[in-house]
């Protein structure tokens, strides 16, 4: 990990802002009618008693939701400041700190895996890394439930909420996050698309549900 500089661009911004993000996006799905549904659609395919991997977790208010309906969860970021945000703020949930390209994670240790606008810090080349690592975090015929910005362009942020940061914000193709996924070893079930709410960032954003493959090697 340590030959990617950008994730300690990443991992030092995310720091700089987690106390306000934590404040901030606390309650922000109660506001993301569709996201819920989505989250509750996984968690009711999700083999009972297994656990939910939430990966670029942030200060953990998703996996929090699913705990708070029965699920246990574990959220995987690499900021150590979210990790530690997530851990005063939702001690029902289990907080790792770990990189996408090598998650903190034994092999088939979860259930199912959300990952919420986190592969839009990776470079196109990490990608196909990064979902060969979401499969073997995953058991065999486990769901990954995924979601980004849709388009071309890179947003690099040097300022946020008053605070100096360095990182970038790539948006990304659906269908050629389909094409890696199923690479990757995943089967996608279903991919989705939708306009922003008039509290967010006004970009197209796609939702994708991709199953693991009982074998993917």
């Amino acid at each position: 990990m340590g030959d990617h500089a950008h994730h300690d661009s990443t991992r030092r911004s995310y720091d700089t802002v987690a106390p306000e993000y934590a404040t901030r996006l606390a309650a922000e799905l109660d506001d993301k009618p569709l996201d819920k549904a989505l989250l509750a659609a996984l968690l009711e395919q999700t083999e009972p008693g297994t656990t939910i991997g939430d990966l670029g977790c942030g200060p953990g208010h998703v996996a929090a939701l699913l705990a708070g309906k029965g699920a246990h969860t574990v959220g995987i970021d690499l900021s150590p400041g979210m990790v530690a945000e997530g851990g005063r703020r939702f001690p029902q949930v289990e907080f790792r700190e770990g990189d996408l390209l090598e998650l903190p994670a034994k092999d088939a240790e979860f259930g199912s895996v959300v990952a919420f606008y986190t592969i839009l810090h990776l470079d196109p080349g990490e990608l196909p890394r990064a979902f060969e690592e979401m499969a073997r975090v995953l058991r065999p015929s486990g769901l990954l439930l995924l979601s980004f910005h849709i388009g071309e362009e890179i947003r690099h942020v040097d300022e946020w909420w008053g605070h100096d940061v360095d990182v970038d914000f790539r948006f990304l193709d659906p269908t050629r996050i389909a094409e890696q996924l199923e690479a990757a070893g995943f089967t996608v079930e279903m991919r989705l698309e939708r306009t922003h709410y008039p509290h967010e960032v006004e970009t197209r954003r796609a939702y994708l549900l991709a199953r693991r493959a009982v074998s993917t090697g």
